[in-house]
């Protein structure tokens, strides 16, 4: 099992930055991926960025350039780094991780943070 807590959410204005954070615990050495989502009002919930244990970060277009997706050397914290925020930036931000157990794969969601960008 893995249990993940976000952080780090809040009010910016366009144009301004915002760093998010999510804490892992569990079964950390399970851990394929962890992934930064967010769903905004009326919207599905999309994916912002991943970054997988072996492989490559990818960014959806929206983000590219402006975010950054990062984690910490012990893989139980995962950021993302928001610069240059616009107002269809505004949403709720999720973090998933993507871990195995048993030859199973099982996916974990924080609460989600809110983050709202004023134009």
């Amino acid at each position: 099992q893995v249990q993940l807590v976000e952080s780090g959410g809040g009010l910016v204005q366009a144009g301004g930055s915002l760093r998010l954070s999510c804490a892992a615990s569990g079964s950390i050495s399970s851990i394929l991926t962890m992934d930064w989502y967010r769903q905004a009002p009326g919207k599905q919930r999309e994916l912002v960025a991943t970054i997988p244990r072996a492989g490559s970060t990818n960014y959806a277009d929206s983000v590219k350039g402006r975010f950054t997706i990062s984690t910490n050397n012990a893989w139980n914290t995962v950021y993302l780094q928001m610069n240059s925020l616009k107002p269809e930036d505004t949403a709720v931000y999720y973090c998933y991780a993507g871990h195995s157990s048993g030859g199973f794969y099982f996916g974990s969601w924080g609460q989600g943070t809110q983050v709202t960008v004023s134009s």
